[in-house]
């Protein structure tokens, strides 16, 4: 499981970030200007395993992530591997995530216990970086470079649809050949 913001503009190079000047003007190189990504974003959560998505959830705009919604998604994730995993999962569910402080709260351990998930420890040669962020996150970013979404229900199309496109062997974790 692990998070990542998709934004409605994310300049593709930095090119897209250039004025461009006509060869006789005073400036002789052009003039870099600093671009932002766009203040409109997401915030996608992502539970998977080697088969499959299981979940994506997007935050709602103006709601905050905590203990209680991590929560919520937890319990949406036991129901869905009810749902989707019948008879595979008998000894319980190894479970990783990173250490955002969300993950590590008092409350989101004690329900991770009730819902008889057992966490693994995050890599400690790897503390900020997790399976998504070096295999899952990058293919799907490019999906956004260069261009501008004028909806969150455009955003959210991304994802989906990209994920979706992908063949069975692309959640395997092990892709070091």
């Amino acid at each position: 499981m692990d998070e990542t913001w998709l934004y409605h503009y994310d300049p593709e190079t930095e090119q897209q970030s250039m004025e461009w000047r006509h060869s006789s003007s005073p400036s002789p190189c052009p003039k870099k200007f600093r671009v932002q990504k766009s203040t409109g974003k997401v915030l996608a959560s992502i539970f998977w395993d080697q088969d499959s998505i299981l979940l994506i959830d997007y935050l709602p705009k103006g709601q905050t992530i905590n203990a209680g919604y991590y929560s919520s998604l937890l319990v949406q994730m036991k129901d869905i591997l009810k749902e989707k995993c019948r008879g595979k999962v008998t000894k319980g569910v190894l479970f990783l995530h990173d250490n955002a402080p969300t993950h590590r709260a008092l409350a989101t351990q004690k329900k991770l216990a009730h819902l008889g998930f057992q966490c693994l420890d995050h890599p400690h040669y790897s503390l900020d970086l997790g399976p998504s962020d070096y295999h899952l996150f990058p293919g799907l970013k490019k999906q956004f470079k260069g261009y501008h979404f004028s909806s969150e229900a455009e955003v959210i199309a991304v994802p989906e649809t990209w994920l979706d496109g992908q063949p069975s062997e692309f959640l395997l974790s092990d892709k070091r050949g």
